[in-house]
């Protein structure tokens, strides 16, 4: 439990205030659509009314957060400032992007629940209006002065009055469209399978959030929703004037004929100051766009894997941070992120991008990658920067004992962090916190390895020679392999090195039993703090949350798993 609370007990509270906030906003606003200023309006349209009003001021509440997730600039000064107080908020910002959809989902949610409110406010003042009985709803829906816009309870009173004419005439009805297909849009291209398979599509499609905005703040322009004014609140009370409606009129002190007015539009005041941060974060990218970047090396590498080594002047990193790469001669708007996997002690910095869809095909392409011949470096491709941001595996070093595992190319955070290691053992350097790694990689092909393997064995070379071979524990997987390939190693098994890395640690076949492995790291360290890092699959990401809650002692003395997880 204790263990718990340290993993997700700060992220749980912060999930409890925004839910309650969204629960007071809901209530409050639905009180208010209940209170005597509205009276004669819900005796047009219904108790619906309130329905409708409630979700639409948390609608304001949640499209002022959605946007501060996605200020990659914003969180990075607050990681620097939060750093030297508690790892534990440090820690909050990694999971900046789960919050921007829960935030998504409840937009989601209370744009469902205003729609259906506001459809069955119009059929039921559509019922008013067929009314000609002189009943009180027939009359409120004409009642007003002509020619003004502000004394009568209905702006859109008509005997033709439809869905379709509210829905494309009006202010509210038109941008009401618009922004709800714009986030129809963005929700259903955000699903895992169309970011990976078509990222271009959602990429796109998410840029739609500016027209969401325009039409946000617009929305309630036109002032449909009214009330009785003040004045005519003091001097008219509803529900003793509703019975004797008929006696309406100027000469009618104790009841005259009641005003009403549109409540001012207030989306804006909600999402001004997001909208400010979130244009100052662009014009930050865009500086920073503009800031001349030079690809020094490219490497490509076996199983459709290319590294880029690149200079860009004042760039400074720290391990396991990323950056976003954008390369205008394939295309003028798409950025896209990648983990460093240079070191901090090196005067260049690299990424390793793997061949998975169009633009990253484009790269391959434009840097040469499909030739035989070498790349003249004139005819290298310009390429734009911006970062680098800060991730969970930049507090690696703040733990006496890490756990590192990747999954695929998941691995590059670690190949940033074991080169820093190396660098720092190569120069002396014994300040380090760290005493343990224990480092795992889970993947499918055999060819993945071989980029990282140099990196591995000098690391493994260097410890020995240093005295320190226990300091890295590192266990490859392989997934997956064809029967050629398992005759291979097979034949090869009882030889001094691996067969396919060439290290000393053997290959192992198939996945981690975790709960060994946490077991033993357990066993061997009974009083540390464990700093679990995973890049890797979702699914990935519950195992290891759940070992690092049930392998953690109840006594605070005792050993504790902290999970981290690398988000993009």
């Amino acid at each position: 439990m204790g263990n718990w609370l340290v993993n997700e007990g700060l992220s749980i509270f912060v999930i409890l205030v925004w839910l309650g906030i969204n629960i007071f906003l809901f209530v409050y606003y639905y009180m208010v659509y209940l209170s005597e200023r509205f009276f004669y309006t819900r005796v047009l349209i219904g108790h619906a009314l309130s329905w409708a009003r409630a979700p639409a001021a948390c609608l304001n509440f949640n499209c002022m957060l959605i946007l501060l997730p996605v200020c990659r600039n914003l969180l990075s000064f607050l990681r620097g400032s939060c750093q030297c107080c508690s790892r534990n908020i440090t820690r909050q910002l990694d999971g900046n992007l789960t919050f921007h959809k829960l935030v998504a989902y409840m937009i989601a949610l209370h744009t469902a629940i205003h729609i259906l409110a506001h459809l069955l406010n119009f059929e039921w003042f559509m019922d008013a209006q067929l009314d000609a009985n002189n009943t009180l709803p027939y009359v409120l829906s004409q009642i007003g002065n002509e020619g003004t816009n502000r004394s009568y309870l209905n702006p859109i009173r008509s005997s033709e009055t439809s869905p379709t004419i509210v829905a494309f005439t009006t202010i509210a009805g038109l941008s009401g469209v618009v922004i709800t297909l714009a986030l129809i849009l963005m929700i259903t291209t955000s699903m895992e399978v169309i970011r990976r398979s078509y990222f271009e599509v959602f990429w796109y499609t998410h840029h739609l959030f500016v027209i969401f905005y325009i039409g946000l703040v617009i929305h309630g322009v036109g002032r449909i929703v009214r009330g009785q004014t003040e004045q005519s609140l003091q001097d008219h009370k509803p529900k003793i004037c509703a019975s004797q409606f008929q006696q309406w009129g100027p000469n009618n002190t104790d009841c005259p004929v009641p005003d009403f007015a549109g409540n001012p539009p207030m989306t804006w005041k909600w999402v001004v100051g997001p909208m400010f941060l979130y244009v100052c974060e662009r014009l930050v990218r865009f500086w920073r766009s503009q800031q001349k970047v030079v690809i020094t090396k490219v490497v490509t590498h076996p199983s459709k894997t290319i590294e880029l080594q690149m200079k860009k002047k004042g760039f400074k990193m720290e391990v396991g941070q990323y950056i976003f790469m954008k390369c205008p001669s394939v295309s003028q708007l798409e950025w896209h992120p990648f983990t460093l996997t240079s070191a901090p002690e090196e005067d260049h910095f690299s990424v390793h991008i793997r061949i998975v869809g169009d633009w990253t095909q484009g790269i391959f392409e434009a840097c040469g990658g499909n030739k035989k011949e070498f790349q003249e470096a004139w005819k290298l491709p310009k390429m734009a920067v911006d970062g680098p941001f800060g991730t969970a595996s930049e507090d690696v070093f703040r733990y006496e004992v890490v756990m590192l595992v990747g999954a695929g190319i998941g691995v590059t955070p670690f190949a940033s962090i074991l080169k820093s290691v190396w660098y720092r053992y190569s120069n002396n350097t014994t300040d380090l916190v760290t005493k343990k790694i224990y480092f795992y990689w889970l993947c499918r092909e055999t060819q993945a390895f071989e980029w990282f393997a140099d990196l591995l064995q000098s690391l493994e070379g260097q410890m020995l020679e240093r005295g320190n071979a226990d300091f890295l524990s590192y266990n490859i997987y392989l997934t997956s392999w064809n029967e050629a390939e398992a005759a291979h190693f097979t034949v090869h098994h009882e030889e001094e090195k691996d067969p396919i890395t060439g290290l000393k640690q053997k290959t192992l076949y198939g996945r981690p039993n975790w709960d060994n492995e946490f077991r033993t790291i357990a066993g061997n360290h009974p009083s540390s703090r464990v700093g679990v890092f995973l890049c890797g699959p979702q699914g990935l990401a519950t195992t290891l949350g759940r070992q690092c809650i049930d392998y953690s002692d109840a006594d605070p003395r005792g050993v504790h798993f902290i999970f981290n997880k690398e988000n993009f």
